[in-house]
């Protein structure tokens, strides 16, 4: 991107083996927004989390629709470990994903925090999910966490700053 684009590059992270976890920390309050652009591999049946400054209390809440074409479905978790946007539940195989979080207003100490994401498989699946963390402290680290296996070799993290307007 430019140097004087909108979303200023901050961090990658491109995995080198198979791990449960990927973190950002020590970011910075300087930014409007956080945006998010993975590419994760995700095996069979497992899921994701997004966690906030190593929270893991029941502090979380997603809402989501999906569908493949053919079938539509939503979903929705309340008082979870993490905000929750969900695979497929039909995932037979080692998937990989396209996935683009945005994370509004995460300096602000007055509000809770939320996040709009999007992602979607090359079998046809697409999923959009809204994610709320129940607490107003500024977001100085964000944690991705693959509750049942891991994110495979290869999956790549990126994350972008908004420039305040």
């Amino acid at each position: 991107m430019a140097a004087d684009s909108t979303y200023q590059a901050i961090a990658t992270q491109t995995l080198g083996s198979a791990t449960a976890t990927v973190t950002f920390s020590s970011i910075s309050g300087s930014y409007t927004d956080l945006v998010f652009i993975n590419i994760i591999g995700l095996t069979a049946g497992d899921d994701l989390f997004i966690r906030f400054n190593g929270d893991t209390g029941t502090n979380y809440s997603s809402t989501r629709i999906a569908g493949d074409g053919t079938s539509a479905a939503s979903g929705r978790t309340v008082n979870y470990t993490g905000i929750q946007p969900r695979t497929p539940a039909n995932q037979a195989s080692t998937v990989t994903t396209n996935w683009i979080c945005n994370v509004q207003n995460y300096s602000n100490t007055t509000t809770y925090k939320t996040t709009l994401d999007r992602y979607g498989y090359a079998a046809g699946f697409s999923t959009a999910d809204v994610g709320l963390w129940r607490n107003t402290a500024a977001i100085t680290s964000v944690s991705f966490i693959s509750p049942g296996s891991t994110f495979v070799t290869g999956s790549t993290f990126t994350l972008y700053g908004i420039k305040a307007a």
